[in-house]
């Protein structure tokens, strides 16, 4: 049965059939020709997998952030970031990192935060002489932190998997997310002093203009304080704060910002629910396809496998790095999550691995995937918004950025504290 099960599922992909479809097939083969369980077990498997309250906040969090996106927040971070950043070398790629690091606080995804802020900042960037590639690169590399910096739809999705706490995720993505938004931001600087990176023709603003930029900022800032302080607050649960953040999203683009337009609400309901079944489709089949795995011990198997190679935790934790970035380049994350944490998690709780920590890890590791081919979704993103190809970023910048990201998932693998600190000084 679990032969059947993976090749099955290795001959789906290489066919080219989408992921949801290849997780389900592959279950449902491996139950009709390699058991004698009925094949109703895979549907109802499926269902169990969507029937969750807390899942319900992936759609909601998905529609706040398009509500905000339309309502003009990513313009006013921009702004908000350009006050304090356009005068350095890289300014322009720095303020770049900088939005993504807030409007991901707001979207929980990457590709939406690569598209909302590299919308406007990569021709903003062109047109002050910075390099293409640079441009392009530097929105796909701070888009993931879409998906680091809380709420993130992909932190939802481990917290239904490995039944951990989201808000204690949520918390714990903060300083991860700082940090790579720090890193990210040192390599813009110094490929901005290298290169003369300056924004032409800056005009120095009034004292006036900057307080009205900071005031009409404040309102997107304190949706994810409202979001977070709520959930560890006891206010609501992170379900009820996703529909929170819609209504507080909609009330800032059609009140506060004016930007947001009834006409606008269709298109934004209907792209949240087809991003939203996509993700439940593959949750759903990866339930049926996880829980035949743990029927046939396969966890069990690679627990005993990894800990025969070593037993030390820190090794573990290499192999685990390792092969998540591998599979980063060729499943999309909250696929990579359902599959793989239920195979991995119980042999890192057996080592004394923190299941938030652990969970961290797994994040940053995917999110990285999001930059490198074959699959590279925040690059398709980038290139979509210049016309250009996805060859065109693979250089020495992306490279670059990589490099800085796996330096800090190394500091937050091997440190702890980092991920763990803050929802365990609140739970305080």
């Amino acid at each position: 049965m679990t032969a059947i099960l993976f090749i099955t599922l290795v001959v789906f992909i290489i066919t080219g059939m989408p992921l949801a479809y290849a997780i389900g097939g592959a279950s449902f083969f491996s139950v009709a020709f390699g058991s004698d369980l009925p094949e109703i077990f895979v549907v109802q498997r499926f269902f169990t997998g969507v029937d969750s309250f807390t899942l319900m906040a992936i759609p909601f969090f998905m529609i706040s952030g398009s509500l905000m996106s339309k309502g003009g927040v990513s313009d006013r971070l921009i702004k908000l970031c350009s006050i304090f950043l356009r005068k350095f070398p890289g300014g322009l790629a720095i303020v770049s990192i900088v939005a993504c690091t807030f409007f991901g606080a707001i979207s929980g995804s990457a590709p939406a935060t690569a598209a909302a802020i590299g919308g406007i900042m990569i021709p903003v960037m062109l047109e002050n002489k910075y390099k293409e590639d640079f441009a392009m690169t530097t929105i796909a590399s701070a888009g993931y932190l879409g998906v680091i910096i809380p709420p993130s739809i992909t932190m939802v999705t481990y917290g239904v998997a490995a039944g951990a706490s989201i808000g204690d995720m949520f918390m714990a993505g903060i300083l991860p997310g700082v940090l790579l938004c720090l890193g990210m931001s040192i390599y813009a600087y110094f490929v901005g002093k290298k290169n003369n990176y300056m924004m032409l023709g800056t005009e120095e603003l009034t004292g006036s203009e900057a307080v009205k930029t900071i005031i009409e900022a404040v309102p997107a800032l304190l949706m994810p304080v409202i979001i977070l302080g709520g959930i560890y607050g006891g206010i609501f649960t992170p379900t009820e704060a996703g529909c929170v953040a819609v209504v507080y999203g909609f009330v800032v683009g059609f009140f506060v910002y004016r930007e947001l337009k009834l006409s606008d609400l269709p298109e934004i309901f209907r792209s949240s629910a087809l991003s939203a079944s996509m993700i439940l489709l593959i949750i759903g089949c990866a339930s049926a396809f996880g829980n035949i795995m743990a029927r046939e011990m396969v966890p069990n198997r690679v627990a005993s496998f990894i800990i025969g190679l070593s037993d030390n935790k820190y090794v573990f934790l290499i192999l685990v790095n390792v092969l998540l970035l591998i599979v980063g380049c060729f499943m999309e994350t909250n696929t990579a999550i359902m599959i793989i944490a239920p195979i991995l998690l119980p042999v890192a709780q057996q080592l004394g691995i923190d299941v938030i920590h652990f969970g961290i890890i797994m994040v940053i590791n995917l999110a990285i995937g999001l930059l490198t081919p074959p699959l590279g979704m925040n690059l398709y993103v980038a290139s979509g918004i210049t016309g250009k190809r996805v060859t065109d970023i693979l250089g020495r910048h992306l490279l670059g950025y990589i490099l800085v990201s796996l330096t800090i998932l190394m500091v937050v693998t091997y440190v702890p504290v980092i991920s763990t600190f803050l929802p365990e000084m609140l739970a305080k």
